[in-house]
């Protein structure tokens, strides 16, 4: 699959993602994981997708974008995590909810992978399907990840109806 077709398809997701969010369900079902795992997985399986995360010939500055790619999304899914609504319901379920604090940190993520991007071309990189779905892997999961731990923190003090956390 070509990297453009890659990068509309993860797109698509993170759409359909952000749209998610953007409605109240329970919060750390198991299910919310596969997904960002599966495109951190796929992101880094050599000869899966076309290009790969390191460059050969550009080998520093490639390695070191990657790290900077993952921890600014590890970043962006820990700010985005700490907008996202949590509450307990009357029967003490964790629910979830985002707002338009977490799409302005979407906004500010996507942003922040098209500089990237930019940079990694005056270094002479080039983008590669793997690095995005590495970067979208990660924040979706991280963020992902904090929720569904504030949920099981806020269902563990008791608290009932409406009781927000963060």
């Amino acid at each position: 699959m070509e990297s453009l077709q890659i990068s509309l398809l993860v797109l698509l997701a993170v759409v359909f993602v952000i749209y998610r969010q953007l409605q109240a369900r329970p919060t750390g079902r198991p299910a919310v994981f596969i997904a960002p795992g599966i495109m951190i997985v796929a992101g880094l399986i050599p000869g899966l997708l076309p290009g790969g995360l390191i460059d050969s010939r550009h080998l520093a500055a490639s390695v070191t974008l990657l790290l900077v790619e993952a921890a600014v999304s590890a970043a962006f899914g820990v700010w985005r995590a700490s907008t996202v609504r949590v509450w307990l319901d009357g029967s003490g379920v964790p629910w979830s909810k985002a707002t338009g604090w977490t799409l302005l940190g979407w906004l500010a993520s996507i942003a922040a992978r098209f500089a990237l991007l930019y940079v990694g071309t005056l270094l002479g990189l080039a983008p590669t399907a793997g690095s995005i779905l590495l970067f979208v892997g990660i924040t979706i999961g991280v963020q992902s990840y904090l929720v569904a731990r504030r949920g099981r923190a806020l269902a563990g003090t008791g608290r009932r109806a409406d009781t927000v956390v963060g």
